[in-house]
């Protein structure tokens, strides 16, 4: 029981280092390099399957009717586009190339990337507004996307990409990760009671998926890391820098909260991000390495998530989710 009730307060942080593990075991254990050679393609194609999962039964526990801007969205959506221009003020008044540009460009890809699609999980298992960061969840999205085709040419002179192009692309990434989920869940929502009824009455079943997901994806960052082309040093720096930058997102959006009787909303909504997306745009628009900066934030991020849950968990404050 003991060892039950240590992964139930810790799902987050043995996900993480399950990934970790079953990664390091597969890679460094020459036996098991068919193996591991065979599975890569399903747990690439399993994963979209799982945040499907955990925005489906998310969205099942929605009211739609509620979903509408509230005021601290502005203020949040704000400090991002703030956040983001800093640092591309910063590449360009000081001409930065070479290692100085892979730093500001993984830490920028933390900074415009979107509310995580599973910050809605976190945030009812903290009792805020579910409504209230699904919508901030789109609305971050097309920020990013208008975000993304005005900055990185600015920074990146290979970042070949138009305007139009991104937003249509980045676009598609919202309808297929978001709007078809919502759209599915709505439908059961309105037309198939009883099995509604079922998935919402299984307690935490998004936040497990997530945890499943989590697992995944840490594997898929330990891999890039180990296969990093540069000085342990170097990656060192990125991962230091990473933290520094979560601790400061997590903190403003708190900030920004506090004012709004929205602390956890805000502080998840500027926190945490999508992290898989923006190590897909690390890898596509800019310097491959960069791609280092969310692989370690989305460390990061999760063990400030599991804290939080630990000590609402403790406070006997946990909701379901």
């Amino acid at each position: 029981m003991d060892i039950i009730r240590f992964i139930k307060d810790w799902t987050l942080p043995v996900s993480m280092g399950t990934g970790a593990g079953l990664y390091l075991l597969f890679a460094f254990t020459p036996a098991l390099g068919p193996a591991a050679t065979a599975m890569a393609p399903f747990f690439d194609a399993i994963l979209p399957l799982f945040m499907f999962l955990i925005l489906f039964v998310t969205f099942c526990k929605v009211d739609f009717r509620k979903l509408i801007p509230v005021r601290w969205h502005l203020w949040v959506g704000v400090q991002q586009v703030v956040f983001v221009f800093a640092i591309v003020a910063l590449v360009l008044g000081f001409g930065m190339r070479g290692q100085h540009l892979v730093l500001m460009e993984a830490i920028l890809t933390c900074i415009i990337g979107p509310c995580a699609a599973a910050a809605p999980v976190v945030t009812s298992k903290l009792g805020g507004n579910l409504e209230q960061m699904t919508t901030y969840t789109f609305l971050s999205n097309f920020i990013t996307a208008l975000l993304i085709p005005v900055c990185f040419p600015m920074i990146d002179k290979a970042a070949d990409i138009s305007f139009g192009a991104a937003f249509l692309q980045i676009l598609y990434e919202v309808c297929v990760v978001l709007l078809l989920p919502m759209l599915l869940a709505y439908i059961v929502k309105h037309g198939f009671h009883r099995f509604h009824r079922w998935v919402t009455g299984v307690k935490d079943l998004s936040y497990y998926l997530w945890g499943c997901s989590l697992m995944i994806v840490t594997g898929t960052t330990v891999k890039n890391i180990v296969h990093a082309e540069t000085s342990a040093w170097f990656l060192a720096l990125i991962a230091l820098l990473g933290l520094l930058l979560c601790i400061v997102q997590f903190a403003t959006g708190r900030f920004i909260g506090h004012y709004f009787d929205a602390t956890t909303e805000a502080g998840q909504a500027l926190g945490q991000k999508n992290t898989a997306f923006a190590i897909w745009i690390a890898y596509t628009y800019l310097n491959p390495l960069s791609s280092v900066g969310p692989g370690c934030y989305i460390l990061w991020q999760n063990i400030i998530n599991s804290v939080e849950i630990w000590h609402y968990r403790k406070r006997g404050m946990e909701h379901a989710s």
